[in-house]
C-alpha cells in the first residue's frame, strides 16, 4: 500500500513543535563556577575507558537539578579533528544521556577528553571543575552474567544474559522459565571465543550445556567417586580439555546480625574432562579426600593448572581458620596428563587471608585472584579485595585503587589483557554490579567504572545483582532455548 506524502503545512506544524519542545530546555546564562566536580552517579570522574564502550549516560544527584549540560571534547588531538571529536548535550532534568552516534565518533581517537558539567540548580547555572576521560585500548565486545536475587535463597528466577558493551543490547542466553526454574552458574568462554563455551543447568535431568559453533551438547561430567558434577571449571588452550571442581556447597546462617549468610564446601575436589574422548582425569594431588581443593583455571599457555587448596578442619565450628592457598600444578595438553608436585604462590595460613576464584591474563604476565578473611565464598564477606600477582617477579600488588570497603570478586579478563571486569557491592553492599578496570603494560591497574546503562537511574531501581561477568570476542551463537532444547535431549556421560 502506497503511504501519502506528508502535506506541507502538516510539516510546519511538526518544525514549530519540535522548536517549541526545545525551547522547554533552557539554556546556561549568568553562569556561576564552583571549585568542585559534579555529584553524579554513576562515578564516571577521571577515569580509563576503551575506545568502543557504550555512552556513560549519568545523573546529577541533586534534588533540585533542572537541567544539564554537558561539553565533551578532545584535548590533545589536531585542530581538524576538534569538530568531528566533541559533543554539547542538553537535557531537562537531572540526567545526561548522549546520542549513541555522536558518542562513537567521540572516542574513536585514543586520548584525553575534557568533561565540563554546567547544572541548573535552584534557577542557577553552575559550571563544575572540569573532569577526563581517558580513552584507551579497545574492550572485547561482548559480556556475559548470571543475574540472581540476593537474598536467603540459594535461587530464584535466574537468568544467564548476554549484554554487548558497545551499545545497549542485552537477552537472555539461559533463562529460568525455560528449565524450570533449576539453578544454573555462570556461563565460561574457552579463551573468551563465543564458538565455544560452557554453563552449567543443575538439578534433575540438567548437565553441562557445550556449546560448540552453536550446535550445543548435554554433558553429564561426573563419575563413580565424585562428590558431586562439575561446578566451577575452565577450558585449556586447546579446548579440548576442562578443568573443574566437585563441590559439596552447604549454605548457613549466621548468628551475628551484622553478617547474613555464610557459604562453605563440605567437600571439593578437582579434576580433568578430555571433551575427545568423554574420560575424566584425575590426580591424588588434586583429589585428596583429606584436603579442600576448588577454583581450577588453566593458564593460557595450558601448561599449568591453577586452583585454590586449604588442609581439612571442623565444619561449620572451624570455618574461620580455614583458608585456602593459591597453588599451581604442571599440566601437559599434548599427552593429557597432570604433572607430581604442587607448587604454593601465595600461603593463605600464613598471609591471614584465604584465597579465590584466580584467573591468569591471557598474555600470561599476571594472575588476579579474591582473598577474604577466611571460607570459600566471598561474594558474603563484605571484606573480600582483589589482588594482583606478577608472575614474572612473585610480587602481589593490593589493587588498592580498585577494591572498594564492599565485596569485590568474581572477575575475569580482556583477550588483550588490558581490561579486568569484576562483580563489585560497593554501592550499598547487597547488590553486585560489573565494573571495569584498565590494566596498562606496567601492570598497574586504574580507577574502574560500572557497566553503563541507557537509562542513567537503571541501577536505582534494579534489584539482581550481577554475578560472575565474564568477557567475550563476539556475540554467542546460540539463545535461551536452544539451551531448552539442549537440556531435553540425551546427555553425553563420561567414564574414568
Amino acid at each position: 500500500m502506497k503511504r501519502r506524502p506528508i502535506p506541507h503545512s502538516m510539516m510546519a506544524v511538526i518544525a514549530i513543535l519540535l522548536l517549541a519542545l526545545a525551547g522547554c530546555t533552557p539554556t546556561p546564562e549568568n553562569v556561576t563556577k564552583s571549585n568542585a566536580l559534579p555529584q553524579m552517579y554513576p562515578d564516571y570522574i577521571d577515569i580509563t575507558m576503551p575506545c568502543n564502550i557504550a555512552p556513560l549516560n549519568f545523573l546529577v544527584r541533586d534534588d533540585h537539578c533542572e537541567a544539564v549540560q554537558v561539553e565533551a571534547r578532545h584535548c590533545d588531538l589536531m585542530p581538524e579533528y576538534e569538530e568531528e571529536t566533541a559533543i554539547t548535550l542538553l537535557n531537562k532534568g537531572n540526567e545526561a544521556i548522549f546520542d549513541i552516534d555522536e558518542w562513537k565518533k567521540l572516542i574513536h581517537h585514543v586520548g584525553n577528553i575534557e568533561v565540563k558539567v554546567t547544572a541548573l540548580i535552584n534557577g542557577t547555572w553552575m559550571e563544575y571543575k572540569p573532569f577526563f576521560w581517558h580513552v584507551t585500548d579497545s574492550i572485547d565486545s561482548h559480556l556475559t552474567y548470571r543475574l540472581i536475587e540476593p537474598d536467603y535463597e540459594i535461587y530464584q528466577n535466574l537468568t544467564l544474559q548476554e549484554r554487548c558493551l558497545e551499545n545497549f543490547d542485552e537477552r537472555s542466553i539461559s533463562h529460568y522459565g525455560l528449565v524450570g526454574n533449576r539453578c544454573m552458574n555462570c556461563h565460561t568462554y574457552a579463551n573468551r571465543q563465543p564458538g565455544l563455551s560452557m554453563l552449567y543447568v543443575r538439578g534433575e535431568g540438567g548437565g553441562a550445556i557445550l556449546n560448540r559453533d552453536g550446535q550445543l551438547t548435554k554433558l553429564n561430567i561426573k563419575t563413580d567417586g565424585m562428590v558431586s558434577g562439575s561446578v566451577y571449571f575452565g577450558f585449556s588452550k586447546s579446548g579440548r580439555y576442562i578443568t573443574f571442581s566437585t563441590n559439596v556447597i552447604i549454605p548457613a546462617f549466621h548468628a551475628m546480625p551484622r553478617k547474613r549468610l555464610e557459604v562453605f564446601d563440605r567437600a571439593s575436589d578437582v579434576y580433568v574432562a578430555d571433551l575427545e574422548t568423554n574420560t575424566i582425569i584425575s590426580s591424588a594431588l588434586l583429589s585428596d579426600s583429606l584436603t579442600f581443593e576448588t577454583f581450577p583455571t588453566f593458564s593460557p599457555d595450558g601448561k599449568y593448572i591453577y586452583f585454590c587448596s586449604a588442609p581439612p578442619t571442623t565444619l561449620p565450628d572451624g570455618l574461620k581458620e580455614m583458608r585456602y592457598s593459591l597453588c599451581r600444578i604442571a599440566f601437559d595438553e599434548n599427552t593429557g596428563t597432570i604433572g607430581t608436585e604442587v607448587d604454593t604462590l601465595f600461603n593463605g595460613r600464613e598471609k591471614g587471608l584465604s584465597v579465590c576464584h584466580p584467573r591468569v591474563s591471557p598474555d600470561g604476565s599476571h594472575l588476579v585472584f579474591t582473598v577474604a578473611d577466611y571460607g570459600t565464598f566471598p561474594i558474603w564477606h563484605q571484606e573480600s579485595d582483589l589482588r594482583m600477582l606478577d608472575l614474572q617477579t612473585g610480587e602481589t600488588d593490593d589493587m588498592l585503587i580498585v577494591n572498594s570497603a564492599k565485596s569485590d570478586t568474581y572477575h575475569s579478563w580482556s583477550s588483550n589483557s588490558r581490561w579486568l571486569v569484576f562483580a563489585s557491592k560497593r554501592d550499598d553492599g547487597l547488590f553486585g554490579k560489573p565494573y571495569f578496570c584498565y590494566v596498562d603494560r606496567r601492570g598497574k591497574a586504574h580507577k574502574p567504572f560500572v557497566l553503563p546503562q541507557k537509562d542513567p537511574h537503571f541501577y536505582d531501581y534494579n534489584l539482581k545483582s550481577f554475578n560472575a561477568p565474564e568477557l567475550g570476542k563476539g556475540r554467542l551463537p546460540f539463545d535461551a532455548h536452544d539451551v531448552k532444547d539442549a537440556l531435553e535431549g540425551k546427555a553425553v556421560d563420561f567414564k574414568n
